[in-house]
Protein backbone atom coordinates (compact mmCIF):
# COMPACT_ATOMS: atom_id res chain seq x y z
CA UNK A 1 0.00 0.00 0.00
CA UNK A 2 1.31 3.43 -1.22
CA UNK A 3 1.19 6.03 1.69
CA UNK A 4 -0.79 8.11 -0.48
CA UNK A 5 -3.54 5.27 -0.25
CA UNK A 6 -3.01 4.23 3.19
CA UNK A 7 -3.59 8.37 4.16
CA UNK A 8 -6.46 8.04 2.01
CA UNK A 9 -8.28 5.29 3.48
CA UNK A 10 -7.95 6.95 6.97
CA UNK A 11 -9.83 9.54 5.98
CA UNK A 12 -12.31 7.63 3.91
CA UNK A 13 -12.97 5.71 7.36
CA UNK A 14 -13.19 9.13 9.53
CA UNK A 15 -15.82 10.75 7.15
CA UNK A 16 -17.75 7.39 6.08
CA UNK A 17 -18.42 7.02 9.87
CA UNK A 18 -19.03 11.16 10.27
CA UNK A 19 -21.72 10.92 7.91
CA UNK A 20 -23.37 7.42 8.97
CA UNK A 21 -23.39 9.39 12.29
CA UNK A 22 -25.76 12.17 11.08
CA UNK A 23 -29.34 11.76 12.19
CA UNK A 24 -31.25 10.71 8.82
CA UNK A 25 -33.87 13.79 9.63
CA UNK A 26 -31.33 16.16 9.21
CA UNK A 27 -29.26 14.46 6.56
CA UNK A 28 -33.12 14.49 4.89
CA UNK A 29 -33.22 18.07 5.40
CA UNK A 30 -29.86 19.42 3.96
CA UNK A 31 -31.04 16.95 1.27
CA UNK A 32 -33.36 19.08 0.18
CA UNK A 33 -31.44 22.27 0.91
CA UNK A 34 -28.98 21.19 -1.42
CA UNK A 35 -31.56 19.86 -4.29
CA UNK A 36 -33.23 23.73 -4.23
CA UNK A 37 -30.14 25.27 -4.49
CA UNK A 38 -29.38 23.23 -7.16
CA UNK A 39 -31.90 24.00 -9.37
CA UNK A 40 -31.90 27.77 -9.12
CA UNK A 41 -28.00 27.57 -10.71
CA UNK A 42 -27.61 28.38 -14.33
CA UNK A 43 -25.53 24.97 -14.67
CA UNK A 44 -29.31 23.14 -13.75
CA UNK A 45 -31.43 25.91 -15.78
CA UNK A 46 -29.12 25.97 -18.73
CA UNK A 47 -28.05 22.12 -19.17
CA UNK A 48 -29.64 20.13 -21.79
CA UNK A 49 -28.12 16.90 -19.91
CA UNK A 50 -28.18 15.80 -16.15
CA UNK A 51 -25.81 13.36 -15.35
CA UNK A 52 -26.55 11.92 -11.75
CA UNK A 53 -26.25 9.48 -9.63
CA UNK A 54 -27.89 6.88 -7.49
CA UNK A 55 -27.56 7.64 -3.75
CA UNK A 56 -26.34 4.78 -0.82
CA UNK A 57 -25.62 4.48 2.06
CA UNK A 58 -25.81 8.05 3.53
CA UNK A 59 -25.02 9.88 0.38
CA UNK A 60 -26.85 13.54 -0.51
CA UNK A 61 -29.89 12.43 -2.33
CA UNK A 62 -30.30 13.90 -5.81
CA UNK A 63 -33.23 12.40 -7.40
CA UNK A 64 -35.12 15.08 -6.67
CA UNK A 65 -33.52 16.45 -9.46
CA UNK A 66 -34.03 13.89 -11.84
CA UNK A 67 -37.63 14.36 -11.54
CA UNK A 68 -37.45 18.05 -11.72
CA UNK A 69 -35.00 17.77 -14.70
CA UNK A 70 -37.28 15.21 -16.22
CA UNK A 71 -40.43 17.66 -15.68
CA UNK A 72 -38.56 20.45 -17.68
CA UNK A 73 -37.73 17.91 -20.42
CA UNK A 74 -34.01 17.48 -20.16
CA UNK A 75 -32.53 14.39 -20.26
CA UNK A 76 -30.54 12.80 -17.47
CA UNK A 77 -28.38 9.53 -17.22
CA UNK A 78 -26.83 8.04 -14.61
CA UNK A 79 -23.27 5.38 -14.12
CA UNK A 80 -23.33 2.13 -14.93
CA UNK A 81 -20.30 0.70 -13.36
CA UNK A 82 -17.61 -1.82 -15.50
CA UNK A 83 -15.69 -3.86 -12.41
CA UNK A 84 -13.66 -5.39 -14.33
CA UNK A 85 -11.24 -2.18 -15.55
CA UNK A 86 -13.18 0.52 -12.92
CA UNK A 87 -14.61 2.91 -15.58
CA UNK A 88 -18.32 4.20 -15.72
CA UNK A 89 -20.32 5.19 -18.44
CA UNK A 90 -23.02 7.25 -18.07
CA UNK A 91 -26.70 5.79 -19.57
CA UNK A 92 -29.69 7.23 -20.45
CA UNK A 93 -33.46 7.02 -18.85
CA UNK A 94 -36.56 8.29 -19.26
CA UNK A 95 -37.63 7.29 -15.63
CA UNK A 96 -36.23 6.18 -12.32
CA UNK A 97 -38.13 2.72 -12.55
CA UNK A 98 -35.62 2.19 -15.74
CA UNK A 99 -32.84 1.39 -12.52
CA UNK A 100 -32.31 -1.63 -11.14
CA UNK A 101 -29.68 -2.95 -8.88
CA UNK A 102 -25.74 -3.43 -9.94
CA UNK A 103 -22.70 -2.79 -9.31
CA UNK A 104 -21.82 -2.59 -5.52
CA UNK A 105 -25.55 -2.85 -5.12
CA UNK A 106 -25.99 0.47 -6.82
CA UNK A 107 -29.16 1.56 -8.55
CA UNK A 108 -27.77 1.11 -12.09
CA UNK A 109 -29.55 1.50 -15.73
CA UNK A 110 -29.76 -1.14 -18.19
CA UNK A 111 -26.92 -2.26 -20.63
CA UNK A 112 -28.58 -2.01 -23.21
CA UNK A 113 -29.61 1.72 -22.06
CA UNK A 114 -28.83 4.55 -24.31
CA UNK A 115 -24.92 5.60 -23.49
CA UNK A 116 -23.73 9.45 -23.17
CA UNK A 117 -20.92 9.75 -25.08
CA UNK A 118 -19.04 12.67 -23.02
CA UNK A 119 -16.22 13.09 -25.54
CA UNK A 120 -18.74 13.73 -28.58
CA UNK A 121 -21.77 15.04 -27.52
CA UNK A 122 -22.01 18.81 -27.80
CA UNK A 123 -24.90 19.40 -25.67
CA UNK A 124 -24.71 21.20 -22.39
CA UNK A 125 -24.34 18.72 -19.69
CA UNK A 126 -23.77 19.19 -15.93
CA UNK A 127 -22.72 16.24 -13.66
CA UNK A 128 -23.21 16.16 -10.17
CA UNK A 129 -20.49 13.84 -7.86
CA UNK A 130 -20.82 12.12 -4.79
CA UNK A 131 -18.19 11.96 -2.36
CA UNK A 132 -17.35 11.53 1.16
CA UNK A 133 -15.48 14.72 1.16
CA UNK A 134 -14.29 17.64 -0.69
CA UNK A 135 -11.45 19.81 0.07
CA UNK A 136 -11.35 23.85 -0.33
CA UNK A 137 -10.49 22.94 -4.41
CA UNK A 138 -12.73 20.60 -5.42
CA UNK A 139 -10.69 17.70 -5.13
CA UNK A 140 -13.08 14.78 -3.60
CA UNK A 141 -12.34 11.34 -1.71
CA UNK A 142 -14.97 8.82 -2.58
CA UNK A 143 -15.06 5.15 -2.36
CA UNK A 144 -11.38 4.34 -3.96
CA UNK A 145 -12.62 2.98 -6.83
CA UNK A 146 -11.43 6.09 -9.25
CA UNK A 147 -14.71 6.11 -11.38
CA UNK A 148 -15.53 8.91 -11.23
CA UNK A 149 -11.82 10.62 -11.76
CA UNK A 150 -11.75 8.33 -14.85
CA UNK A 151 -14.89 9.92 -16.37
CA UNK A 152 -13.66 13.62 -15.33
CA UNK A 153 -11.25 13.54 -17.34
CA UNK A 154 -12.96 13.14 -20.43
CA UNK A 155 -15.92 14.79 -19.53
CA UNK A 156 -16.47 18.84 -20.61
CA UNK A 157 -19.14 19.80 -18.90
CA UNK A 158 -19.62 21.30 -15.48
CA UNK A 159 -19.00 19.05 -12.45
CA UNK A 160 -20.65 19.92 -8.98
CA UNK A 161 -19.47 18.06 -6.11
CA UNK A 162 -22.48 17.50 -3.57
CA UNK A 163 -21.46 17.55 -0.12
CA UNK A 164 -22.37 18.89 3.47
CA UNK A 165 -20.08 21.88 4.46
CA UNK A 166 -18.90 20.03 7.95
CA UNK A 167 -17.37 17.44 5.09
CA UNK A 168 -15.00 19.97 3.47
CA UNK A 169 -12.10 19.97 4.55
CA UNK A 170 -8.92 22.68 3.70
CA UNK A 171 -6.65 20.21 1.70
CA UNK A 172 -6.78 16.64 0.83
CA UNK A 173 -3.75 14.44 -0.25
CA UNK A 174 -3.78 14.11 -4.29
CA UNK A 175 -2.54 11.91 -6.70
CA UNK A 176 -1.99 12.24 -10.44
CA UNK A 177 -4.99 10.94 -11.81
CA UNK A 178 -6.66 12.77 -8.94
CA UNK A 179 -9.61 15.71 -10.52
CA UNK A 180 -11.10 18.67 -9.26
CA UNK A 181 -15.21 19.79 -9.04
CA UNK A 182 -15.83 23.54 -10.81
CA UNK A 183 -18.52 23.99 -8.03
CA UNK A 184 -19.05 22.73 -4.08
CA UNK A 185 -22.74 22.98 -3.31
CA UNK A 186 -23.56 22.66 0.40
CA UNK A 187 -26.95 22.92 2.26
CA UNK A 188 -25.36 26.65 2.93
CA UNK A 189 -25.15 27.22 -0.97
CA UNK A 190 -22.97 27.13 -4.08
CA UNK A 191 -19.29 27.55 -4.03
CA UNK A 192 -17.18 28.42 -6.86
CA UNK A 193 -13.67 26.26 -7.71
CA UNK A 194 -10.77 27.55 -9.27
CA UNK A 195 -8.51 24.21 -8.23
CA UNK A 196 -6.52 25.49 -11.70
CA UNK A 197 -4.62 27.95 -9.84
CA UNK A 198 -4.53 26.93 -6.38
CA UNK A 199 -6.75 28.97 -5.39
CA UNK A 200 -10.64 28.71 -3.73
CA UNK A 201 -13.17 31.33 -3.21
CA UNK A 202 -14.09 30.27 0.07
Amino acid sequence: MTPIKKVKDEIRREFSAKRDALDPSVRAEFSSKICNTAKELVSFRHAEIILLYSPIKSEIDVLPLAKAALEKGKAIAFPKCNKEDRTMKFHFVTSLDELETGAYGIKEPREDAPVYDAENDTRVAVCYVPGLTFDVFGYRLGYGKGYYDKFMHVFKGCTIGMILSDFIVRSLPKGKYDCHCDILLTENGAKPIKAEKGTSRF
